[in-house]
């Protein structure tokens, strides 16, 4: 610090220098450096003599990027040009977006969760385990920034549609960061993925010489509890001005912490908040297709987990501001799991189920449920491939004119139905969106280009929102709001 002769006092920033900056990816920028700044920070000689500008970088980027064999090689390939270089990174990731995003985020981002310990190169983010207890706050303080804005943390229980990843997890906070910068520019100084490793069940990974986290079962209970308990207090003492967003916890986890922390500090779960809005959003521009109102429609799940449970919360948030009562807005809400039709009479319902069980006979299995309720909509949230067969596309498109369906599981491998055979079996009436792209295909002479139904087109908007406002909370109707925003952008 140096003081003024007003005796104000100046905070003096010391960039590093020569080969140091070099190796600081927020601040290195390769050949791009001009003269001067190679004279004025010591990296003459530490470099290649000709200056290349950003867009004359970028075209090397690219041609290195198209001569990869596979997604997953490129994957690779960016992310190592992040741990170099951000400025480059993400000039290619804004260039290129939509050739961009299911490389560094999904699907492609789940092949390197599972391959993580394989993949390692160099550590990004914080990993945080259940052997810190006691020390969170010091542990957070190793960070090297100090105005942490925004923290996407998980515990690698259930990534995406793949299960139990345990530190492997951290490919999807690191992602989701990136499209935080990419797509809503949060500087990406101020962002902090973590990954909080209290073991894994997968036996895979326990067996796996190259596992990078805990050896261990998951931690449960009263002690898993007072961990994130101590994480999230540390996160309030050395970064009290960060959004905090859950993302990829399991079902027995999300909605309890989501309940206990959400009127305490600023925090949101992408899983049961972020896909609830882009779902809603999907249906309100499907509305304008179909020509009814939100109210009017009835709408079949199948999979009654976070993302389920949570779409079907803000849909009934959206018929009650439509005018429906809250018992209406529910009875419009129905949910398939793995034991058939929710319904009241059944025994052992988990508790986020129970306000979407209705009194009414039970049903099998999908199908079944669908004849008999005759759905406007249909929502896949369940991770079963294929569990939207011929017989129930069919089946949608006998009852609806136009039939809404939206496979959204991720990544692609995982999908209820693909694209083509929504198009396909419906003979081009599906109204259809995914969690993760399917490329344009035709049917019946015609090109039909499927819609996407993903959080990335939510959360950064609403985490910038949440950062440039420094709200104290994230609320319901901050995600109603981002809907009906994103539906009238398509």
């Amino acid at each position: 610090m140096q003081q003024t002769s007003k005796h104000v006092q100046v905070q003096v920033v010391r960039l590093p220098q020569g080969e140091a900056l070099l190796h600081d990816p927020l601040l290195n920028k390769g050949t791009a450096f001009t003269e001067a700044e190679r004279s004025a920070l010591g990296l003459r000689g530490l470099l290649p003599p000709h200056v290349h500008t950003l867009e004359e970088q970028l075209a090397r980027v690219m041609d290195n990027y198209r001569n990869k064999q596979t997604d997953l090689e490129r994957y690779i390939h960016l992310v190592s040009l992040q741990d170099r270089n951000e400025t480059l990174f993400y000039k290619v990731v804004g260039d290129y977006i939509e050739e961009m995003m299911p490389i560094i985020y999904t699907p492609t981002v789940g092949q390197a969760c599972q391959q993580w310990g394989h993949l390692f190169r160099r550590p990004r983010g914080l990993y945080v385990s259940a052997r810190d207890r006691g020390s969170m706050a010091t542990l957070l303080r190793n960070w090297p920034g100090r105005e942490v804005r925004v923290i996407v943390v998980t515990d690698g229980e259930r990534i995406l549609g793949l299960g139990d990843q345990g530190v492997g997890g951290m490919g999807i906070p690191v992602g989701k960061l990136s499209l935080y910068t990419a797509c809503a520019g949060i500087d990406p100084a101020t962002t902090l993925p973590v990954m909080l490793d209290v073991g894994t069940e997968n036996e895979g990974y326990l067996a796996d010489p190259l596992y990078l986290g805990l050896r261990q079962r998951r931690v449960r209970g009263a002690e898993y509890d007072a961990l994130v308990a101590e994480f999230i207090t540390a996160v309030g003492e050395v970064f009290p001005r960060a959004l905090i967003q859950f993302e990829d916890f399991a079902n027995l986890n999300a909605f309890r912490l989501l309940e206990q922390w959400r009127g305490k500090v600023c925090t949101f779960n992408d899983d049961i908040q972020g896909t609830a809005a882009v779902t809603l959003a999907g249906l309100y521009s499907s509305l304008r297709v179909t020509g009814k109102k939100l109210r009017d429609q009835v709408i079949l799940f199948f999979g009654a987990g976070e993302a389920g449970v949570g779409i079907g919360d803000l849909i009934v948030s959206a018929m009650v501001d439509e005018g429906a009562t809250l018992e209406e807005a529910r009875q419009a809400c129905w949910f398939v799991d793995s034991k058939g039709l929710v319904v009241r009479s059944r025994a052992g319902l988990a508790e986020h189920k129970l306000r979407f069980a209705h009194d009414a006979p039970g049903a099998p299995d999908l199908l079944s449920a669908l004849e008999r309720l005759r759905p406007t909509a249909l929502i896949g949230v369940s991770t079963i491939a294929r569990a939207f067969n011929r017989q129930v596309v069919e089946a949608m498109s006998r009852i609806n004119e136009r039939p809404i369906v939206f496979a959204l599981s991720n990544p692609t491998s995982k999908s209820e139905c693909t694209a083509e055979e929504a198009y396909g079996w419906s003979k081009g009436k599906a109204i259809y969106a995914s969690g993760s792209p399917f490329p344009p295909c035709v049917v019946g002479g015609r090109t039909f280009v499927s819609g996407q139904g993903n959080n990335s087109y939510i959360f950064p908007g609403v985490g910038l929102g949440v950062v440039a406002t420094e709200s104290r909370h994230v609320t319901d109707q901050m995600f109603a709001a981002a809907a009906r925003t994103l539906a009238s952008l398509v």
